[in-house]
């Protein structure tokens, strides 16, 4: 696989883009595939889906709509998927990935629960006309608050955690209320195959615990994992 810390030219210019603050609109896809395919591998699914591995990460991306990159939660794929997908280093290569997800009703947060000081992917639910639906008739609509609509907000979430690896679920709340629970059921039905890594679950008060404290108590639960 080649380097970033190899490329020059157009591909160079588009890998910077990627990484530009404030995040760019002007971003093509023609030329983010073709960075894609000097990086890693490249294949066209049936549905029309690109996936592409690279150092035994995987990045699903879904045909765009148009001939940019428009959409900022596809390019903060793109970003942290080239981030953990550099070469890893022989100790990391030696021990299983770990992911934590910390999931509520605002957003998902998702480390590498081995590292520490590690910048989770931050996942937010759409543009709140798309991520809101009006339920008035169903069991989603109650005492007039509107519900998310779990696809628009699980489907990048399940997404980031093709790669492999063990995941560990933090949330808050309870049965319905939670929306780790609720995600958990979700991805049951609609990536199995992401629901059969997760093995564990923990209610935490996400709100008063830092990063840091969050990878400390994610790093204690696959230690005794371990022992067990």
């Amino acid at each position: 696989m080649t380097s970033t810390a190899s490329l020059t030219g157009s591909q160079l210019r588009t890998y910077k883009t990627i990484f530009q603050h404030p995040v760019s609109h002007n971003l093509e896809w023609r030329h983010v595939r073709a960075l894609l395919a000097t990086l890693g591998d490249i294949a066209e699914e049936p549905n029309g889906n690109l996936k592409v591995t690279r150092n035994g990460q995987v990045l699903v991306l879904h045909p765009p709509r148009t001939k940019d990159v428009a959409e900022t939660d596809e390019l903060m794929a793109l970003r942290h998927f080239l981030e953990r997908s550099e070469t890893m280093s022989p100790e990391a290569k030696m021990s299983e990935t770990h992911w934590l997800v910390v999931i509520d009703h605002h957003e998902a947060r998702i480390f590498r629960s081995e590292m520490h000081g590690a910048i989770p992917q931050q996942i937010l639910p759409h543009e709140p006309d798309d991520y809101f639906r009006h339920a008035h008739n169903s069991k989603d609509f109650s005492r007039g608050e509107e519900k998310p609509d779990p696809n628009s907000f699980f489907e990048p979430v399940a997404r980031a955690l093709q790669a492999p690896g063990r995941i560990l679920i933090f949330g808050s709340g309870t049965g319905t209320s939670s929306e780790m629970e609720q995600f958990i059921a979700w991805l049951k039905v609609h990536h199995p195959e992401v629901a059969k890594r997760i093995i564990g679950r923990l209610v935490v008060d996400e709100h008063h615990l830092s990063g840091d404290q969050l990878l400390a108590k994610a790093r204690e639960f696959y230690a005794s994992a371990r022992m067990t």
